[in-house]
């Protein structure tokens, strides 16, 4: 038997094995491998590797894959007029191709295999997508607040994509961490690990970075990725011995619980340039990282 899928917009550039798992549920890492292996799933009538990164209208095929009699749909969450009002007020700019909003933090960009709130759901549901759909072009993590675009239309989705994967959108994120950073400037360049099942894979990442202010107790980093690793810049902060305020993920043993519950990590800035015309989006700060920043005793002027 064969199952046949098209990939649609909403998925440029993401992984193969993301994809799938997106697709058809928790599927083991280690089944994907052998299945592609095997040529049991295809792309485009050829075997390719779980790391190759789908494009729009991919004909993405499964013979006899045995996992499909588990299939778990994915469940699209259905916001309410307020949830989708809420999103609207946070959007920055809305032009006749794309719009840019100050996502908040705990909300994600996609949907998965279980019902929760994310941004494609509830702008599919907005007065401003009536006449198309939302694309989402890049990623940003569902506790990291900030700067966020989604395209309005095929071409434009393509273009921005392309823009981001050949590193011509310059991002500037802001970090609350713990402790004084030493080095007030630099270049962070490290061999960061990441699993696909039990494969352990290294891959570079570099980031730029600039303490605006610190004491004793803690910093405030700015930080302009240069590569867009899963979770850089708090993998970053957390091996220099600094992690974010928040991060439960990575974070030390001593790190403060009560102080906070927000991951104070922001997409401050995004710049581009289209047609030679140049873009920049600043998203101001959450009331929570203004507060930890007062509290902190840190100095931020762009409030």
């Amino acid at each position: 038997m064969k199952n046949s899928y098209v990939v649609d917009n909403a998925f440029i550039e993401m992984r193969l094995d993301r994809w799938i798992r997106n697709k058809l549920g928790k599927i083991p890492q280690g089944l994907i491998e052998k299945n592609l292996r095997n040529g049991i799933i295809k792309v485009n009538k050829k075997k390719v590797k779980s790391s190759y990164k789908v494009k729009t209208n991919d004909l993405i095929e499964f013979f006899n894959f045995k996992f499909e009699k588990k299939i778990i749909q994915k469940i699209k969450f259905n916001p309410t007029n307020e949830i989708i009002k809420a999103n609207e007020d946070l959007i920055i700019d809305n032009n006749d191709d794309f719009i840019v909003l100050n996502k908040s933090s705990g909300i994600s960009v996609q949907g998965g295999t279980k019902s929760k709130k994310n941004l494609i759901d509830i702008f599919s549901k907005s007065k401003i997508f009536e006449n198309s759909k939302p694309f989402s072009v890049h990623r940003l993590d569902k506790d990291t607040s900030g700067v966020f675009l989604m395209a309005k239309n095929r071409e434009t989705a393509q273009l921005l994509t392309s823009l981001f994967r050949l590193r011509k959108v310059h991002k500037t994120y802001l970090a609350i961490c713990h402790g004084e950073v030493v080095k007030n400037f630099g270049e962070w360049k490290n061999n960061l690990i990441r699993y696909e099942g039990k494969k352990q894979i290294k891959e570079e990442a570099k980031t730029l970075f600039k303490v605006l202010d610190k004491n004793s107790l803690c910093s405030l980093v700015e930080m302009k990725p240069i590569t867009g690793r899963k979770h850089q810049l708090r993998k970053q902060l957390y091996a220099i011995g600094h992690p974010i305020y928040g991060d439960t993920k990575y974070r030390l043993n001593h790190s403060e619980k009560s102080i906070n519950k927000k991951l104070m990590l922001h997409s401050y800035q995004i710049k581009f340039m289209i047609n030679n015309r140049k873009f920049t989006y600043t998203a101001l700060l959450p009331d929570y990282f203004k507060k930890l920043i007062k509290i902190k005793r840190l100095s931020f002027s762009n409030f």
